[in-house]
């Protein structure tokens, strides 16, 4: 693999991720609702470079759950289907002593950025990371429904939804 291009590029982009998703917000690191543009999707894809360039032949579901135990605070196994469940998103939101920024976006970005940047470096992502990225779309939608006044939330959840689609393709 050749040297980090130090974030998302579509010109180096893998040519079957460019086919899967050419939309300019997926290339954009400058765009707060793209996987790449916000501080954590950024660092996300760096550290998935890094780990990369450390196990070039394991699957990418042992950065995924390295990524959710680190940046979520939790087993990988808690990280299921029950996590996307709005009623369990809501009372998280509104528990003053659950950090939701930390361990619901962050965490979720986290895992969509280790993902995505496997697609948009290798032209794939793994089917054992698939269910995780899945998940982590998911319960952006939840959380980005639930967020009072957020301006930004339909263009998120159009985005997280465009992402769905090149998840089942990839």
């Amino acid at each position: 693999m050749e040297e980090d291009p130090g974030g998302i590029d579509k010109d180096r982009g893998h040519p079957r991720a460019i086919q899967i998703i050419p939309d300019e917000f997926f290339w954009d690191c400058t765009d707060e609702l793209a996987p790449f543009g916000s501080d954590e999707g950024d660092m996300a894809l760096s550290e998935y470079r890094d780990w990369r360039k450390e196990n070039p032949v394991e699957l990418l579901v042992e950065c995924i759950i390295w990524t959710i135990e680190s940046v979520g605070e939790i087993d990988a196994s808690e990280y299921s289907d029950a996590i996307f469940h709005e009623s369990t998103v809501r009372e998280q939101i509104e528990d003053p002593d659950f950090d939701d920024q930390q361990l619901i976006y962050t965490t979720d970005v986290s895992v969509i950025a280790t993902a995505f940047g496997q697609l948009a470096d290798e032209g794939k992502i793994d089917p054992s990371a698939k269910p995780y990225a899945a998940r982590a779309l998911k319960r952006q939608q939840v959380w980005a429904r639930l967020q009072p006044d957020w301006a930004h939330a339909d263009e998120y959840i159009g985005n997280l939804s465009r992402l769905q689609t090149a998840l089942a393709e990839a």
